[in-house]
């Protein structure tokens, strides 16, 4: 019961859509907006920079709060606690009850988890992220090389099974939301993070 209470609480946590909460406060529906996503990505087309940045910190925290609070209140083994914690935190934020199990794609909540578990392959994936959406305006890759960045990290330097375990699951269902993403930037017709304040005024 202790493990189950605290997993349902890790999901109903990660079920918190911030981009949308976030988006609605400014009037408008962001799934109505650039590619219909709810992450920060796609808040950025809507709100720039500053909503880019309120969404990413609050679905990065919620990853790493949930993680956090089942390694705690599990009563399971703290990495195993942690990450399974964190997977019902992805799949809350992925796959919302308050969006009718609509959501986000995983990868900011994931790399909360990650900073919480594994904070250098947490931080990798920011960094490659950050360094490929600078250079090509392309969400999705970042996503994608942050993942490979992320799998090199847990495999190449030491880490507990289970987060091992949590890394390749994640990176898994990253790629399995982000599928429609990968077949348009095989055709290179994928969205590019673009923001235009006076289209918006």
């Amino acid at each position: 019961m202790q493990v189950a209470v605290a997993l349902l609480a890790a999901y109903v946590l990660g079920s918190v859509p911030f981009g949308y909460l976030i988006t609605r406060a400014r009037g408008m529906d962001i799934r109505q907006v650039g590619s219909g996503n709810i992450g920060a990505s796609n808040v950025y087309r809507a709100l720039g920079p500053v909503g880019f940045g309120a969404v990413l910190v609050t679905d990065v925290a919620k990853g790493a709060a949930g993680a956090f609070l089942a390694s705690r209140l599990s009563g399971l083994d703290p990495a195993w606690g942690g990450v399974l914690g964190g997977l019902a935190t992805v799949l809350g934020h992925n796959w919302s009850v308050f969006l009718r199990f609509r959501g986000g794609k995983g990868a900011a909540a994931s790399a909360g988890v990650l900073l919480y578990l594994a904070p250098l392959a947490g931080l990798a994936a920011f960094a490659v992220y950050g360094i490929t959406v600078w250079r090509t305006r392309l969400a999705s890759l970042g996503s994608f090389l942050g993942a490979a960045a992320v799998v090199l990290v847990l495999f190449l330097a030491p880490h507990p099974a289970a987060i091992r375990w949590f890394g390749v699951v994640a990176v898994v269902f990253l790629v399995y939301r982000h599928r429609a993403n990968l077949r348009r930037l095989m055709r290179r017709q994928e969205l590019r993070m673009e923001y235009s304040k006076q289209d918006r005024e």
